[in-house]
């Protein structure tokens, strides 16, 4: 758990029980585009694997494109898609992955490409949908509609309906993100290198904390970097030795969110344990009500069962168990 190996993906999940893994997000290399170091894989025996080890409800997201070939496009997306479906999986959406600011020129009597394909598979009905609403509506209103309908043949009787037009919207499965993270110094050492917007939205969507999240293909370590911060555990698979060393230095550098989510609780302890010992404003003793909620698991709702008597008591074990947590 929380590993990159440095082997075939196909050895890794052998060890792997079945129905092992909650999410797998991976772009495998697709028609010989790049050489990867002269690295292939077996198509149909990974995608077999994946189905075993995949959890009931569980999803697997694969992300490919089609070379074209003397004028022809391959087609081989499709291809696989359908094997994944002969496998067992259920194809839950087809999603479009538009590479912002870039795209194959190719032949001059095509169209510039821009795009790859993200199949969503499903193993069974699948169990996790986070839908990201991040898709601002033209239009915020409320919207009363009506119908009518017959009571025994003879009177009507109207009914209303209330819509309401939120202001975000659930995203269309058209993805435009931007390819590399310049600010990431590893990011430019991989030839093709996931981009981080990409893994996490996916994790996002159909995972939760503290499940599995499995690359087999791992390249720089994106999809493992983006688990962590979201408090997902990892394992991932890379046959390359200089791509499998790249990952993990970078996986080393990443901290998780709770980690950022503790320098701010400490920072906010710090503003207030010079003031509560003497005096407790009302905001004081909901900061620390809710800090000893989340670290004492102490159920903590507004009112509040506790009292600042009570609470001025827990003050100094929460000091030294909070700094420990968070040092």
């Amino acid at each position: 758990m929380n590993k990159n190996y440095n082997e075939n993906c196909l050895d890794t999940m052998a060890r792997m029980e079945d129905n092992f893994i909650d999410l797998t997000v991976t772009s495998p290399p697709y028609d010989d585009l790049r050489t990867y170091n002269g690295y292939s894989f077996d198509f149909e025996s990974i995608a077999k694997e994946l189905y075993r080890v995949t959890k009931q409800g569980g999803v697997v997201v694969w992300i490919v494109g089609d070379a074209t070939v003397k004028g022809s496009e391959t087609g081989t997306s499709f291809k696989q898609a359908l094997f994944f479906k002969e496998c067992g999986f259920n194809l839950h959406d087809t999603m479009i992955y538009q590479k912002k600011g870039a795209g194959a020129v190719g032949s001059n009597k095509c169209y510039i490409q821009n795009f790859e394909f993200m199949f969503v598979f499903s193993k069974d009905k699948i169990k996790n949908t986070n839908l990201i609403y991040d898709r601002e509506n033209k239009k915020v209103c409320t919207t009363i509609t009506n119908g009518n309908r017959t009571i025994d043949n003879a009177d009507t009787e109207r009914k209303y309906r209330t819509i309401t037009t939120k202001k975000l919207g659930r995203r269309f499965n058209i993805w435009e993100v931007e390819q590399r993270n310049n600010q990431d110094k590893y990011h430019k050492l991989h030839p093709a290198p996931f981009p981080e917007q990409l893994a996490n939205d996916h994790i996002l969507s159909w995972s939760n904390e503290g499940d599995i999240v499995y690359d087999p293909f791992m390249g720089s370590g994106t999809t493992a970097k983006m688990a962590k911060i979201n408090n997902r555990n990892w394992i991932g698979s890379e046959i390359s030795e200089e791509y499998c060393y790249i990952a993990n230095e970078r996986i080393k550098e990443t901290k998780p969110k709770w980690y950022w989510t503790m320098v701010e609780d400490k920072l906010i302890w710090n503003g207030v344990k010079e003031r509560i010992t003497t005096k407790m404003s009302n905001q004081d003793f909901k900061t620390m009500c809710r800090l000893h909620a989340k670290y004492f698991n102490h159920k903590y709702q507004e009112p509040c069962t506790c009292n600042k008597n009570r609470l001025r008591q827990w003050i100094q074990e929460l000091s030294d168990k909070l700094i420990w947590k968070i040092q």
